[in-house]
């Protein structure tokens, strides 16, 4: 392969992982990029930052735990701990992109470091946090459509379409409820906040479900079948 077919399939490459990120606003504030920097400068790797976040989510799903065997305000402060190890586990997610894409520390196996701890840090607080709340079906539940809908986006991706992060109930919006609830949980504790977060994560997941699948049905029905141009 000529060097200049090596610069086209990387620029390919490129512009398909660009197009395939999840569209978030908040990776275009000058902190981001200024921390990140930061990071690569330390010498840590997005993938490293990409392992982290199961870290962050196992320590969630300890606080979860500590919420169920303690009373009054250690569990308020439980629950509380576990809503600001979300927001951290998110943050990890966010900079590990802006390092791999922005900063120029893209991996060929960074793919996997990408998907694999999401599903597991989403498997850690979703679980967690039903226990904690008292149906642990609910969080089972919940962890179970989690892994669905990236399965569901990774299969538009290997059929050649753009990967669909539509809601109501992608990672951030399940993720900022869960946080909600255990804040609520936190400061009304005599009320099923934790349950009726999961219930609406749950309930959202399905409508999030039948959104992806439907547009991607109907983006492969847009397309011409196989073998109609030759």
């Amino acid at each position: 392969m000529r060097f200049s077919d090596w610069g086209d399939r990387a620029l390919i490459e490129e512009s398909a992982a660009i197009a395939n990120r999840r569209p978030l606003e908040v990776r275009r504030q000058p902190w981001v990029r200024r921390l990140a920097r930061s990071l690569v400068r330390a010498g840590i790797t997005p993938n490293q930052i990409s392992l982290a976040s199961i870290g962050l989510a196992a320590a969630g799903a300890a606080a979860y735990g500590s919420s169920i065997l303690t009373d009054g305000f250690l569990k308020g402060a439980s629950l509380a701990v576990a809503a600001a190890l979300i927001q951290l586990r998110l943050l990890a997610n966010l900079l590990d992109g802006v390092m791999a894409m922005e900063e120029g520390q893209r991996t060929a196996a960074g793919p996997i470091y990408n998907e694999l701890p999401d599903r597991a840090a989403d498997s850690l607080f979703l679980v967690a946090a039903g226990y904690a709340g008292g149906w642990d079906a609910l969080g089972w539940a919940a962890a179970l459509l989690a892994a669905i809908l990236a399965y569901v986006r990774q299969l538009g991706g290997s059929l050649g379409l753009q990967q669909d992060f539509c809601g109501p109930m992608a990672k951030q919006h399940r993720m900022a409820m869960l946080s909600a609830g255990s804040l609520a949980a936190a400061f009304f504790p005599n009320t099923p906040c934790l349950a009726l977060a999961l219930i609406l994560i749950v309930a959202g997941s399905f409508i999030t479900l039948w959104r992806r699948t439907r547009r991607m049905a109907d983006a492969l029905n847009l397309q011409p079948p196989p073998g109609a141009n030759d």
